[in-house]
C-alpha cells in the first residue's frame, strides 16, 4: 500500500514524524504455499491440463488466473461445458456482477474462480487451497499476490503454473525475483514435448545459439545498410 502513488503525499502532509514498519515483502518466501511448474506445449495442452487438474486434484476452492479478460471468458466457457462449477472474473464486468460472483465463491456454490489480476489484489476467500497461473504472471510482484491468495493464515497452499516455451524465461526472472527454484511436475498422461531449453544461463534463463545471435546482427546490419541507401 505504501507504494500507492500519492500516497506519500498525503502522509507529508497530515503525519508527523511518523515510523515505517515493513512487516514482511513481496520477495519473502511463502513457506506454506508449495509452487510447481507445469510444462506445456501450446494454448490447447493447457486447457487440457487444467481440466486435468481440476478433476482430479483435492482442492476446496481454486483460483485461476490468465492474463487477459478475453481468455478468462474463453476458459470460462470450456469449464461451463465440462460442467466444472466456475465463475469468471475481470475489470471489464459490472462491479454489481463482480461482487455476485465473488459472494457464490465464498458461499460454495462454485468453487472455480477464473480471474484476471483484478482478482489478485484484495480478494481474501476462506478455504482457497489451489491457484493455477494459466499464464504466468508477468513481474515477480503480480505473481507473488496471485498466490497469495492461498495458504493464508497458516492453511497450506499449492500453486501451479503452466509454462510454455515462450513463457520460460519469464519464470526464470521470476525465480531469480525471489530466490528460489520452483518445483517441476508433469501430469501423468499429458507429458508435454516440450522439455525445457537445450542450454541455460546461470541465471536459469534460456541461452540462445551463437548462429541464431550471428543471424540477429546480420539481419540488423542489413536494415541499417539499406536505411542508409533510402537516404
Amino acid at each position: 500500500t505504501m507504494r500507492q502513488k500519492g500516497l506519500k503525499h498525503m502522509t507529508d502532509q497530515v503525519l508527523r514524524e511518523p515510523e515505517h514498519l515493513m512487516l514482511s515483502t513481496v520477495r519473502d518466501p511463502h513457506q506454506s504455499i508449495r509452487q510447481q511448474i507445469v510444462l506445456a506445449d501450446d494454448n490447447n495442452h493447457k486447457q487440457k491440463l487444467l481440466l486435468s487438474l481440476l478433476s482430479t486434484e483435492d482442492y476446496d476452492k481454486a483460483l485461476v488466473f490468465t492474463n487477459t479478460r478475453a481468455k478468462a471468458d474463453l476458459l470460462g466457457t470450456e469449464l461451463f461445458e465440462s460442467e466444472i462449477r466456475s465463475g469468471v472474473l475481470h475489470g471489464e464486468m459490472e462491479q454489481e456482477h463482480r461482487n455476485r460472483v465473488v459472494e457464490r465463491l465464498r458461499t460454495g456454490h462454485i468453487n472455480v474462480l477464473i480471474a484476471s489480476d483484478v482478482a489478485a489484489r484484495g480478494l481474501d476467500i476462506k478455504g482457497i487451497d489451489l491457484v493455477i497461473n494459466y499464464d504466468m504472471a508477468r513481474t515477480g510482484d503480480d505473481y507473488t499476490h496471485r498466490i497469495g491468495r492461498t495458504g493464508r493464515a497458516g492453511e497450506e497452499g499449492l500453486a501451479i503454473a503452466f509454462i510454455n516455451p515462450t513463457e520460460w524465461n519469464l519464470m526464470a526472472s521470476i525465480e531469480h525475483y525471489l530466490g528460489q527454484r520452483f518445483e517441476h511436475r508433469v501430469i501423468k498422461g499429458l507429458e508435454a514435448e516440450y522439455t525445457g531449453p537445450k542450454k541455460l544461463k546461470s541465471s536459469g534463463k534460456a541461452a540462445g545459439s551463437r548462429k541464431k545471435k550471428e543471424a540477429k546482427k546480420e539481419a540488423k546490419k542489413g536494415a541499417s545498410n539499406k536505411a542508409k541507401v533510402r537516404k
